[in-house]
């Protein structure tokens, strides 16, 4: 899930059994690792409380929110068939009772009694199968398509496009023939070839069900208020600029919130909410502005913390532009980069410099696993010529404005002068709702800023949503529109290999590739710093860089 914002200590991560994953019984998590920092008291459950948050990307559909401000809300108003711990074990406390599979190809899903929509309808087998043919099906244009990929049928729900991405004919089919409702708890999955992980990646904001009310006209349920099936019900629309309001939702069939409800309120700088905090206005920020980490400790106490996050930043390349379309140049671009000096001089130490392209939190890590990462100026030079790159010219670096990027993508941009004698341009004037769409249509000129939160635990999901030729937009993530076969054999085959553990080597193997050819240069691991108002208490982030909204007491 793409990032607006954003040691690394590996993290035992229990992805799905080979073969079948079952109930282990209900309850929510409190062994993360972020902060709670609450009173232990059980605090007003009726009192309400208040969070910072980014401008979503598009209206809050679970099939269409796939950057993290539209997922912080996606997630409170939301359960899926699995939900995640903290620190990111797969964990049956959602609707789904079992996910089994003898063969890791046909997989049926058993769901639990008593789920029901904030409507009050029932959350049935169909709320899910109608809702990943909605997404599936590429004319409703939703971000995640890709994730139905790998279900049988799913190339007929999608329209022939020419070189231009212009609708040449329309898709043959409007679902999946790989989905079977069984009969209202149960459902089957039919995969197109063996998937281990495939339980695992089912808690993922695009697998979430869809109301029979939304499904009945979804344009004009995109524009009302959301009907999840979450901790949280939507009070009323969401308004661009402004935010929403929730309120916890009391027939909910998982554990309840613990307030009586939050409201997400949208900021253009991320500099005023913290401001806010400071002034009592606003309750949680999370993550806090760079400029904020060296005295936020000292000021709010006890209310700061900071917890171990998926996070990964990247510079990426837009390889569709010829001055970048050389590995050499991209290759000598990340070796011109001193990370640890921007770690330490913007971050305080609080990110760590990315030696790979796969995060310490999951299981397929690999310290030094990007040759290119370490700083050799010497060696960008030597590779700089041979591409015969021209250096009279100024590179354009791409942020996104309003949520601290500025001060290390102009220390990259320094470096790049210092080291390669190529000076440079910052082109920040978009927040993150512009920005994305511009990634989208192949807009940057240049060098751009993203980062990566995982959907769910596994080497794989660091991979192929962002790098794959079925991730190429608008169906998925990968806005340096690299396309290599290699690689995507190599994840095609971890993703056929009998069990999570046997993937790792092929995914490992597609890492490879993909730190040779690099479409994008690794920056930063990251490290979450967030804090919270003294109305509030036992505010804590996951490592998915969600703040644990259900479980946040509001004191008094």
């Amino acid at each position: 899930m793409r990032v607006p914002t954003r040691t690394t200590r590996a993290l035992a991560v229990a992805t799905a059994g080979i073969f079948a994953l079952s109930a282990c019984g209900g309850g929510s998590s409190d062994e993360g690792s972020g902060g709670g920092g609450g009173d232990g008291a059980a605090g007003n459950p009726d009192g309400t409380w208040s969070m910072y948050i980014g401008e979503p990307e598009n209206p809050l559909v679970p099939g269409n929110t796939s950057e993290t401000e539209g997922g912080q809300v996606v997630d409170s108003l939301w359960t899926g068939l699995v939900e995640y711990s903290d620190t990111g074990e797969v964990e049956y406390t959602g609707v789904a009772e079992s996910i089994e599979s003898d063969d890791n190809i046909t997989w049926t899903v058993t769901l639990n009694d008593g789920w029901t929509f904030h409507d009050g309808s029932a959350v049935t087998a169909s709320s899910f199968v109608d809702a990943w043919n909605y997404t599936a099906l590429s004319t409703n244009a939703q971000g995640g398509s890709y994730f139905f990929a790998n279900i049988e049928g799913y190339d007929a729900l999608q329209a022939e496009t020419d070189a231009d991405g212009n609708v040449v004919a329309e898709p043959t089919a409007t679902e999946m023939s790989g989905l079977t409702v069984v009969d209202d708890t149960t459902f089957t999955v039919k995969l197109t070839e063996p998937f281990s992980i495939f339980p695992t990646t089912v808690g993922y904001t695009a697998f979430y069900p869809l109301s029979e009310t939304f499904l009945a006209d979804p344009e004009a349920g995109a524009s009302a208020a959301p009907i999840g099936n979450g901790p949280f019900q939507a009070s009323d629309p969401f308004q661009q600029g402004v935010g929403i309001t929730t309120t916890r939702y009391d027939d909910y069939a998982g554990e309840p919130a613990k307030s009586g409800g939050v409201e997400f309120r949208v900021y253009t700088d991320i500099n005023t909410a913290y401001s806010d905090v400071q002034a009592g206005n606003l309750d949680v920020v999370a993550p806090i502005p760079p400029d904020a980490i060296a005295t936020a400790q000292d000021e709010f106490g006890d209310r700061f913390d900071e917890a171990e996050s998926s996070s990964f930043t990247y510079m990426g390349f837009p390889t569709y532009d010829e001055r970048y379309s050389d590995p050499l140049v991209r290759q000598a671009f990340s070796q011109a980069i001193d990370r640890d000096a921007i770690v330490d001089a913007i971050f305080q130490g609080t990110r760590t410099a990315a030696d790979a392209a796969v995060a310490p939190v999951v299981d397929g890590y690999r310290e030094g696993a990007c040759t290119y990462c370490e700083l050799d100026v010497e060696a960008a030079n030597a590779k700089l010529d041979e591409a015969g790159f021209d250096r009279s010219q100024p590179v354009e670096l791409w942020f996104n404005s309003g949520a601290g990027h500025d001060a290390w993508v102009q220390a990259v941009g320094n470096q790049l002068r210092e080291n390669l004698g190529v000076d440079y341009t910052l082109r920040g004037e978009f927040d993150f709702s512009q920005y994305l769409p511009l990634a989208d249509e192949k807009g940057f000129t240049g060098p751009f800023r993203l980062g990566w939160v995982m959907d769910y635990p596994s080497a794989q999901n660091y991979l192929e949503p962002l790098y794959s030729e079925a991730a190429l937009p608008p169906n998925g993530s990968n806005t340096a529109f690299y396309v290599n076969p290699d690689f995507d054999a190599a994840i095609a085959e971890g993703n056929q290999a009998a069990s999570p553990e046997e993937a790792v080597a092929s995914y490992n193997a597609a890492e490879d590739i993909l730190l040779e050819d690099m479409p994008i240069i690794p920056m930063f691991f990251g490290l979450e710093q967030f804090v919270w108002s003294e109305n509030v208490g036992d505010v804590s982030v996951s490592v998915f860089t969600r703040v644990n909204a259900a479980d946040v007491t509001v004191n008094g």
